[in-house]
């Protein structure tokens, strides 16, 4: 046998290897449709299973298009980075040279903000603006609404993951480009790259294949989620934070580009800058540090480079390994079972191809006193956190605000039942959710100068407590 022949054979056994895998991965967690990429050794591999849709099923393929929420700041960032690399904007400058009518509910904030404040979260916003369907839906009334939105910290003095800071990022492209967002990022990211299959515009999604997000019933029954994105279509303000979609051979062409050396896009240096840290992560799911945009994380001693993103029943996971030259890409469409889904594939991905384990830690036993300091009401602008007790175990059940969901007309995500979390090793105010949908993420408790906690951080946000604090346990 020909040592060309022996690689094809190589290649069809990881083929088949990674689509049985998929498809056993897509049945075990009842996701309709899936889609998988796996960069190795300069080839791809490509694996889907099911359906774009239950009630009108297409088959999936590595073409079909998937909404993948929050992997668009990629995106976002690396148009605003080529625009720093071609003069046009400073990262140490505040945003208000380019935006000057920003608003903020802080003023000092508003002076103080600056352009790498936003694309590391460090500017110091809550989430996102809520009730911003009013109006037109453009990025700039986006941004005139802000001074509404919630401000948690100084700008710099901490990282919390910001849909708004995107979204103004975007603000920041129009502004200084004199195009809509997405026509910037066309032009500046999309076309020199080469994606094909990448789009925010519905109008061409609707003529390609494309993935609908599913969502629950209470009775388990899958139901489409409206709208397809989540927010309306001809609502432009969420699109620089995450509005495209794309698919997964496009996702796996991205990654080849961050990967490379800029290809007459970016500078090489300037790409490799979004890869470094510049502000650190505290027992965070989403990785030790953020980097410019990306997520990054030590896995089993592997430097690793990412960003997930979550739409109306649709989840993305995005893993790249640099000192591999590797990456794996993964999309699903129910929620929220596409998220341990996508959690599975690339970890199962890294220990396959690259011998990488990737595993949850594992808690302290349960201390009732400690459980019931914690326990309380923790809230964003969007949702609620409950952590109760019940005398044997600690739980965390994640909603969205009741209100919210009255008033919207649009079909929303299940809420996430109580499910188990307990302490880590070490000063006690770290945790890690041990079952359910949000299985695996980390956060921490915050406390104020008394000691008493004031906060919890879960997915990267900071969730304020409303319950009043307990005192510090004696001894403690």
């Amino acid at each position: 046998m020909s040592q060309e022949q022996q690689e094809q054979q190589e290649q069809q056994a990881k083929q088949e290897q990674l689509s049985a895998f998929v498809a056993a991965t897509a049945e075990k967690f009842g996701v309709p449709g899936v889609s998988v990429g796996i960069l190795t050794g300069g080839r791809e591999i490509y694996a889907s299973h099911g359906v774009t849709h239950v009630d009108n099923p297409l088959p999936v393929d590595e073409e079909t298009l998937f909404h993948v929420g929050s992997v668009t700041k990629t995106f976002t960032s690396t148009a605003l980075m080529r625009l720093v690399a071609e003069g046009k904007v400073e990262l140490d400058a505040p945003v208000r040279r380019y935006v000057p009518e920003l608003e903020l509910a802080d003023e000092r904030s508003a002076e103080a903000v600056t352009v790498l404040n936003l694309l590391n979260h460090t500017a110091g916003l809550d989430w996102n603006l809520i009730d911003t369907d009013e109006g037109n839906g453009s990025l700039a009334e986006f941004v005139a609404k802000m001074s509404e939105l919630p401000v948690i910290a100084p700008p710099g003095a901490r990282a919390s993951y910001s849909q708004a800071g995107y979204n103004l990022a975007g603000r920041v492209i129009e502004k200084v480009t004199g195009l809509p967002f997405e026509k910037a990022v066309a032009a500046l990211v999309l076309e020199p790259v080469g994606l094909t299959h990448t789009f925010f515009d519905i109008d061409e999604i609707m003529i390609r294949r494309f993935a609908v997000g599913h969502n629950r019933d209470e009775d388990g029954t899958l139901r489409p989620a409206r709208p397809w994105r989540a927010n309306p279509s001809g609502a432009l303000g969420n699109n620089p934070g995450g509005g495209i979609a794309t698919s997964v051979g496009d996702l796996l062409r991205w990654a080849r580009f961050h990967l490379g050396t800029g290809d007459g896009v970016l500078p090489a240096r300037a790409l490799h800058r979004m890869q470094e840290p510049t502000v650190t992560l505290r027992a965070s799911t989403l990785g030790d540090a953020f980097g410019i945009c990306w997520f990054l994380r030590a896995v089993d001693g592997v430097d690793t480079v990412g960003h997930g993103g979550s739409g109306n029943g649709q989840f993305a996971d995005l893993l790249i390994v640099p000192e591999h030259d590797f990456a794996v890409v993964s999309l699903a469409n129910a929620g929220p079972e596409g998220y341990p889904f996508n959690q599975s594939v690339v970890r199962w991905a890294l220990e396959h191809y690259l011998g990488v384990v990737d595993k949850d830690p594992e808690p302290v036993p349960f201390e009732e006193a400690r459980a019931r300091e914690v326990a309380g009401r923790y809230e964003i602008d969007a949702m609620n956190l409950d952590i109760a007790v019940d005398g044997t175990r600690l739980t965390l059940a994640a909603e969205i605000k009741p209100e919210i969901r009255e008033a919207s007309d649009a079909d929303m995500p299940p809420d996430y039942a109580p499910a188990g979390m307990g302490f880590l090793p070490g000063d006690g105010d770290e945790y890690v959710v041990t079952e359910g949908g949000l299985k695996g993420q980390r956060g921490y408790f915050t406390r104020d100068a008394h000691g008493a906690i004031i906060g919890v951080d879960l997915a990267g946000r900071l969730f304020n407590r409303t319950t009043p604090a307990m005192p510090v346990p004696s001894g403690s």
